[in-house]
């Protein structure tokens, strides 16, 4: 004779089956959230802003004598699709600690003028914790704070000019992830070591007699020479120069004669000095350069 099973005692059975289902499955949701939170994603693990520098990075700042926290500069050259980014060591003086291949940028050769023309700017320009972003839709990217006081100076706009990843640009320089990923981290390690801001000094190429002989009939070679100064003065001192705006023009390593004087963009420059020792490198620097300029031209022309 067949048993029969209680009715209630069945469904009291399954409703304990299904709880405990419930309460599995619950508990699996659970984790899986968990294990969301900490998975890794092709270049590390946790939050994308947080992440150290790879391990050649490392390898590389300890092989040049450098501190993990210790200033950084970086430089673009928009024709040689490069970003290199320069590193305080322990003596003081910058050295070349990566360089790195542009995945994009936009545009042409020359500066920013307006908002809209997709142009990545050129020029000097001063990074502050406030113009880093980790929530980037593009990886991780840091704002150039593009008009700097230069750009306004002679009426440019434009807005949210970045290096960022992805590897898509619209005016601005794009890098790919893996690459954002490393520049952002030792930029933000600098900030932790004390650094209040890192300079960006973007070129339309490497300033060089050669480079400046190939372009001489360039629109923008007035701008460019005066950011070769600039330039020259980074690669003499191998420290980030001083920069100030006035007169429309940028200056460099310039110290008032006057204490509190101030550098106004649009202002007649104050009587300022620059280290006696550094202008004479400069002046020499220069004149060489223009004497090897000129013979690259007269062989061009």
């Amino acid at each position: 004779m067949a048993h029969r099973q209680n009715p209630k005692a069945t469904f009291s059975n399954l409703t304990r089956t299904s709880f405990r289902r419930v309460r599995n499955l619950g508990g699996a949701l659970l984790v899986a959230g968990l294990l969301a939170g900490c998975q890794a994603d092709e270049l590390g693990y946790g939050p994308k802003a947080q992440r150290p520098v790879s391990s050649d990075i490392k390898r590389k700042i300890t092989d040049l004598n450098m501190s993990k926290t210790s200033p950084i500069l970086i430089r673009i050259f928009k024709e040689e699709n490069t970003l290199e980014v320069w590193k305080e060591k322990r003596n003081g003086r910058f050295a070349l600690l990566e360089e790195f291949e542009i995945c994009k940028w936009s545009g042409k050769l020359g500066p920013k003028f307006k908002e809209g023309d997709r142009q990545a700017p050129e020029g000097f320009y001063e990074i502050t914790p406030g113009l880093m972003n980790p929530n980037s839709s593009y990886h991780l990217a840091f704002n150039l704070g593009f008009p700097n006081s230069y750009d306004r100076s002679h009426g440019r706009t434009g807005s949210h000019l970045m290096v960022h990843g992805a590897c898509s640009s619209r005016g601005c320089y794009a890098m790919t992830d893996a690459q954002v990923q490393d520049i952002y981290a030792l930029a933000r390690d600098s900030f932790k070591g004390g650094q209040r801001s890192f300079q960006v000094q973007a070129y339309p190429f490497e300033m060089t007699p050669e480079n400046m002989a190939k372009h001489r009939d360039s629109e923008h070679m007035e701008f460019w020479r005066m950011l070769k100064t600039g330039y020259d003065h980074f690669e003499l001192t191998q420290v980030p120069p001083k920069i100030s705006v006035c007169e429309k023009k940028y200056v460099f390593d310039a110290t008032p004669l006057v204490e509190g004087i101030p550098f106004r963009a649009s202002a007649k420059c104050p009587d300022y000095q620059v280290s006696p020792r550094l202008q004479q490198l400069v002046s020499k620097k220069q004149s060489k350069d223009d004497q090897k300029y000129e013979q690259i031209v007269a062989r061009l022309d």
